[in-house]
């Protein structure tokens, strides 16, 4: 049997903030995707990316970002699993490795897709969560 590799487990605290990529493809899933980001905007305080219908960066596929506090993950990473309605969606820490984080740590939601971890570095600032740009009037 083969032992673990003895190491110190990483503390939370390295994770300074959130992404969530919210990736379509057809008109019909440009249609859910718009549709979810509305209800994002109604239920939570987060900073919406800019719509990106062409591949950018790492991502293979056109998507807007969710940039999001650490104190959101528990309530709105399970509302995008019960309402993706078949969107992938990916989901990563910011910690100062952004290759790490996009390619080893990431959480997916529906179908993973390709990301091209060349692009990205291993060492930077981890991110904290962007300026809030939406104002809830709803609860999750």
């Amino acid at each position: 049997m083969n032992e673990a590799k003895s190491q110190d487990p990483r503390p939370v605290a390295e994770i300074a903030s959130y992404h969530a990529h919210i990736y379509y493809g057809d008109p019909g899933e440009r249609r859910h995707a718009e549709w979810l980001r509305l209800r994002i905007a109604e239920r939570f305080r987060v900073r919406l990316g800019s719509w990106r219908d062409e591949p950018v960066g790492p991502h293979e596929q056109a998507m807007y970002q969710v940039s999001f506090a650490t104190q959101i993950f528990a309530t709105l990473v399970p509302w995008l699993m019960l309402n993706h309605g078949g969107l992938s969606i990916l989901i990563h820490p910011n910690t100062t490795n952004p290759k790490r984080d996009h390619l080893i740590d990431p959480v997916w939601i529906g179908r993973a897709l390709g990301v091209h971890g060349e692009v990205l570095g291993e060492e930077d600032e981890a991110e904290e969560a962007l300026e809030v740009n939406t104002e809830p009037t709803l609860e999750a």
